[in-house]
């Protein structure tokens, strides 16, 4: 099977679990997010990595409510080191990054903390909290820093319950164009 088929597999499989306390489910904040992305003119790469962002959470199989367990299931990592063996780095390093992209905008606008869901300051205090001022520096020096800040965006963005989007069908050609 290829990977575009196993990506869809598992968003078929696993995609209709809740997305981590929001009114929506897997499926919907990947479509969702996606969308988000190809709206705001992203380049191809950015938008399968909008769309994959979250891939993780269905790799690593732990339960939706890891996070009132004090557990963080370090999905960035885990959907970006799966996802390297069939994409190049502009699709997988905004992933790895977007976990501490929330971190970095926590750190250094005091507007963007106040909007985040009860879910995501959660998930917040066990990703480390905003980044100190040095790891912030340090993540501005990052070629994919300003892909994966636009990609926090979309997935904060991505959570509006019955909001009508194009499916994984759509998004199939452009997976293939960008699969090593």
């Amino acid at each position: 099977m290829n990977v575009t088929n196993q990506i869809f597999e598992l968003f078929q499989t696993r995609g209709h679990d809740a997305y981590f306390g929001e009114g929506v489910s897997q499926r919907e904040h990947a479509l969702q997010a996606a969308w988000l992305a190809q709206n705001s003119n992203a380049r191809p790469a950015l938008v399968v990595a909008a769309l994959l962002h979250d891939i993780g959470h269905l790799i690593h199989g732990l339960p939706e409510n890891i996070a009132d367990h004090g557990v963080d299931g370090y999905h960035e990592a885990a959907g970006a080191d799966w996802l390297s063996a069939h994409f190049g780095p502009e699709v997988t390093e905004p992933i790895r990054l977007h976990v501490d992209a929330k971190r970095y905008l926590c750190s250094t606008d005091p507007a963007y903390q106040a909007m985040l869901s009860p879910s995501s300051l959660q998930s917040l205090a066990l990703q480390g909290g905003p980044l100190k001022p040095e790891e912030a520096r340090a993540m501005e020096a990052n070629p994919f820093f300003a892909g994966a800040v636009l990609l926090r965006r979309w997935d904060d963005a991505a959570k509006v319950p019955d909001l009508t989007v194009p499916d994984f069908e759509h998004y199939h050609n452009l997976i293939d164009s960008l699969v090593l």
